[in-house]
């Protein structure tokens, strides 16, 4: 049974920390220790990610994390997020860095290789939504296909302090679409960023239409002969490609990983993590771990 004081925020740790090096690079300074490491978006990262708790005020908190580009999608599609390029040098050592900062503030890292952060937080989210509410803090409008009574999804917008949350109305209200429709929109569009094609000719706004009027791929598959012509011949064209879309869009909801509540409950390692800022001479930043629970305070059952 759900317990109503429970709260779990699922951190896509990836969509934090490259969103905080581009937010503290772009002018060019970044950020060093003395002796030359690069630390500008771990700095970024504690920033956003205490905004968060401050703002959401969880009970338990999991981060998720890529564990390299080779997944089953890549195998599946050789050319997934393909276009893009290198991570920039000065990130490169910081992905280790954040795992060994969000680790010594105890809180737990999760990833596995062979799938995506997504997928992680799919399987945690549906493992852990009948126990508790569940609150995704993430910067990927795809994630919008977990969002159920009990998962909502946080997108990051552009600014401090700056959120989106989706739950089923919410997602209704603004979009016209059912979790489930999330997904198969991107089966008709694509995914430029992720680097799929969709059905070549479909844009987003077909892409709705199609789905707003016939629920689903199934439904418009079942409905092709009501369709305009050059509508159904780009489909009939492409469907082998529309439904590899579809299943590259689908987040796993049983990526071999799990964490039980007692496991993930927010109480700060205080010590540890006073040392491990003071060592990236992140002094300033010492002032946000005050006021939260530590591992010596009794404040939550588990």
């Amino acid at each position: 049974m759900q317990e109503s004081n429970r709260k779990v925020l699922l951190v896509d740790g990836m969509a934090l920390l490259f969103r905080a090096f581009y937010a503290t690079s772009y002018t060019g300074y970044i950020r060093k220790t003395s002796a030359g490491l690069p630390t500008n978006a771990v700095y970024g990262f504690i920033q956003y990610f205490f905004d968060a708790i401050n703002t959401f005020k969880p009970t338990h908190v999991i981060c998720c994390w890529d564990m390299g580009s080779k997944t089953f999608r890549t195998e599946q599609f050789a050319d997934y997020k393909g276009n893009r390029g290198d991570a920039p040098e000065e990130l490169i050592p910081q992905f280790d860095l954040v795992k060994d900062v969000v680790e010594a503030m105890g809180i737990q890292n999760i990833g596995v290789i062979g799938f995506e952060a997504d997928d992680c937080i799919g399987t945690l989210a549906t493992h852990l939504r009948g126990e508790a509410e569940v609150f995704i803090l993430t910067g990927d409008h795809d994630m919008l296909q977990l969002v159920s009574e009990t998962v909502k999804v946080v997108i990051m917008k552009k600014g401090k302090l700056n959120y989106a949350v989706y739950d089923l109305a919410t997602l209704y209200e603004e979009k016209q679409l059912t979790p489930s429709q999330v997904i198969d929109l991107k089966g008709f569009m694509g995914d430029t960023s992720d680097n799929y094609p969709g059905v070549k000719g479909i844009g987003e706004k077909t892409a709705l239409k199609l789905i707003l009027e016939y629920q689903s791929i199934e439904g418009v598959l079942l409905n092709l002969d009501k369709l305009p012509k050059g509508v159904r011949g780009k489909i009939e064209a492409d469907l082998d490609m529309l439904h590899l879309s579809r299943d590259l869009a689908t987040i796993r909801l049983n990526a071999p990983v799990r964490c039980e509540l007692t496991g993930c409950a927010w109480r700060i390692q205080l010590e540890t993590a006073k040392n491990k800022f003071e060592e990236l001479e992140f002094g300033g930043l010492v002032k946000v771990l005050d006021g939260h629970p530590s591992v010596n305070e009794d404040v939550f059952s588990v």
